[in-house]
């Protein structure tokens, strides 16, 4: 975060959220760019899996604007959306003949930041 309020950028940060981040960054090119209101309505509608946690996280993103900086959430538009890969859980799943069969699970970490867009 940034003091100068000119440039102020305001983030929020969701780690090892359990989903691949290739799925994850289908939802969150949707929504880069554009108001708080709008992507509201599109993760709302969106059929997707994904759309939960990165409500989530946009709302908490929001919530820090309002409380920490009061600014109007109406005000608010999406500058940095991006999805990094977390750390892969590891599990055996057993199959015939005694062997162990390898299943990755992915997790992934989300991070958004809002500006205000009457700067």
């Amino acid at each position: 975060m940034k003091s100068n309020k000119s440039d102020l950028k305001i983030r929020a940060l969701a780690k090892h959220i359990r989903m691949s981040a290739h799925k994850a960054r289908r939802v969150i090119n949707q929504i880069r760019g554009r108001s708080y209101e709008q992507a509201l309505m599109i993760l709302e509608f969106m059929p997707y899996r994904a759309c939960y946690p990165i409500l989530q996280l946009l709302s908490s993103a929001a919530a820090n604007a309002s409380h920490n900086f009061n600014i109007n959430r109406t005000d608010l538009i999406i500058g940095e959306a991006k999805v990094d890969e977390g750390t892969v859980l590891k599990r055996f799943q057993p199959r015939a003949q005694g062997r162990g069969y390898p299943i990755h699970k992915p997790t992934c970490h989300i991070t958004i930041v809002v500006e205000n867009k009457n700067q």
